[in-house]
């Protein structure tokens, strides 16, 4: 078996085989790097809150926690929402979301935050 999987990849002209084994210099240099945080005292509730990055939820952040992303450069949709049990649910009304505009190697770092329309996000200050 080692040795077909071998031999296919002989038989791949080399500039597919650059497209199959990218090189280490530029794994990283095409993605973003999106940090949402939970901080205590900001956003003070037994709830868990989801990350709907595109609508698809991703994370769940309790109190204290954080999440990264590497994401590709672009445009990117955020909302966040309550998830738990009935008190935690917010109801019918969508949420809204945030549209984000990511370049390649930048770090964004925000934090959550809620406001009487519901949560959103706020940048957060950078930790150098």
């Amino acid at each position: 078996m080692n040795r077909l999987l071998f031999s296919l990849f002989l038989a791949l002209p080399l500039p597919a085989l650059a497209q199959v084994l990218p090189s280490h210099a530029t794994m990283g240099d095409g993605y973003a790097v999106l940090i949402i945080s939970r901080e205590r005292l900001e956003v003070a509730s037994p709830c868990e809150f989801g990350v709907y990055l595109e609508d698809q939820l991703t994370a769940r952040l309790f109190q204290g926690q954080s999440v990264s992303f590497n994401l590709p450069p672009g445009d990117v949709t955020v909302r966040l929402g309550l998830i738990g049990k009935q008190s935690c649910q917010a109801g019918i009304t969508p949420l809204e979301s945030q549209r984000l505009s990511l370049t390649a190697g930048e770090i964004r770092r925000y934090r959550i935050a809620l406001s009487p329309s519901g949560p959103y996000l706020t940048p957060a200050p950078s930790s150098q």
